[in-house]
């Protein structure tokens, strides 16, 4: 597609929200392939702790497994545990785990004694899980709500097999956020080109502030800055098939990209392996920082009464040829473990979020995210959250994020690991895109 898409066609599901023009189908290397990681004792019993609300218990109630680990996404969570258990009639025992920890452990997770539903993600990650017999087929769960979701939100659903594994709630584009109030004062003019980027990032540094507030210690934000400059250098498709294991990481295309991201490390925030995003983000709302790279999500670190002075700009070209247009914007949900308990249960409370009820709770408690249902009421919406969903339908094509587009064991066990050493040390482009791509052949033709 060589336009932008209007609203009107992004709501019918004319662009899917996950898949280039291969499809999921190309992806069935996954079976026969485990994520290689060891499993803390706090995710290996997390079907076994928590808190429970509502009546009833025992085999009565369902375990909803949850990485709903901060603050307001907790506060979140709570809010449609409650109200899921008036209106479905059930009982709920909520287990929540840090967020990092539940992600990069879930394959271990779902080995184990899963809860019977747990939060996840949309695309490659829910399909892996799916292809190996780890997940529940809800398909009958969507027969219920999938008149509440476009075809894109149905695809980003559906595992290789044609079958639904997950039922999406929200999701949110990741650009380059910042507060209004600081520009203001500053006269900064929201960049188009990498090039006034960097000239505004000069700026600010003359200014006295962090220009891009920057923290990887989780491992994954880092990720979402590789993602944009490989979409805006390479395009979708190129980047598509980077994650899918269909191009090589020596490819010079690969390398000029860590060779710009090079260029703008002197303007982020220094000593980002020891700072979570939380506290980069902080730079942001103290305006001691002028940018970030991040997920909407950032608005979960403002009050209340900021939430109007959080603004966003899309991450700007570099070449005029590839344009701007690709847009990452992750779907998360929920999906069933492959042995429930209580099954019944689960199956209502899949049914629950997949209700209109459920996007207003969830993005009137969060107002960071966008209902994935679109019959949920919007009247509560920030202005945020109505630039987030017109710029994301206005999306050429979108990415779902590193760690969902590929395959997990490469996003956790490589990528990770590379990228970090790559911020810290990104003197050696060639060494590090070798052993990207030697790790990479191993995993994807195991």
């Amino acid at each position: 597609m060589n336009r932008p898409t209007t609203e009107s066609e992004y709501l019918a599901g004319l662009v899917p929200a996950s898949a280039g023009r291969h499809g999921f189908s190309r992806r069935s290397m996954l079976r026969g392939s485990m994520l290689a990681a060891g499993i803390p004792a706090l995710l290996a019993a997390c079907g076994g702790g928590g808190e429970t609300s509502g009546g009833g218990g025992g085999g009565s109630q369902v375990t909803l497994g949850s990485n709903f680990s901060d603050e307001v996404p907790l506060k979140t969570m709570k809010a449609m545990v409650e109200d899921a258990q008036q209106k479905q009639g059930i009982s709920i025992k909520l287990n929540t785990v840090d967020h990092t920890t539940f992600q990069n452990n879930i394959n271990n997770y779902l080995q184990g004694s899963p809860d019977d539903v747990f939060s996840w993600f949309a695309g490659y990650r829910m399909q892996f899980f799916a292809a190996q017999g780890l997940a529940s087929d809800i398909s009958d769960v969507w027969s219920t709500v999938g008149a509440n979701y476009t075809d894109a939100f149905k695809k980003a659903s559906t595992g290789e097999d044609g079958k639904q594994y997950l039922v999406p709630t929200t999701y949110g584009p990741w650009a380059v956020f910042y507060r209004k109030s600081l520009w203001a004062e500053r006269g900064y003019q929201a960049p188009t080109t990498l090039d006034e980027m960097t000239a505004l990032s000069q700026q600010m540094q003359a200014d006295g502030l962090v220009p891009l507030a920057f923290a990887d210690k989780e491992g994954w934000p880092a990720m979402g800055t590789f993602d944009q400059l490989n979409m805006r250098i390479n395009g979708y498709q190129f980047h598509l098939d980077l994650m899918a294991g269909e191009e090589a990481w020596t490819d010079q295309k690969v390398k000029t990209v860590f060779d710009t991201w090079r260029g703008l490390l002197p303007y982020h925030q220094t000593d980002s392996l020891g700072r979570t995003w939380q506290e980069a983000a902080s730079g942001i709302v103290n305006k001691t920082s002028g940018m970030m790279v991040i997920g909407s999500f950032i608005g979960q670190q403002f009050e209340e009464a900021d939430q109007e002075d959080i603004d966003f700009f899309n991450f700007p070209e570099v070449d005029p040829a590839i344009g701007a247009d690709a847009v990452e914007a992750p779907i998360d949900g929920f999906m069933m473990s492959k042995r429930p308990r209580n099954e019944e249960g689960a199956r209502k409370l899949l049914e629950y979020f997949g209700s209109p009820e459920d996007g207003v709770v969830q993005t009137t408690n969060d107002p960071s995210g966008i209902a994935a249902n679109s019959k949920s009421d919007q009247g509560h919406y920030t202005e945020l959250q109505k630039k987030c969903a017109e710029f994301v339908a206005n999306a050429a094509s979108i990415s779902q994020f590193m760690d969902r587009d590929t395959r997990p064991d490469f996003a956790s066990t490589v990528m990770i690991p590379s990228l970090q050493t790559f911020i810290s040390n990104p003197a050696d482009i060639d060494g590090l895109c070798n052993d990207i791509e030697n790790q990479k052949k191993s995993i994807f033709t195991s």
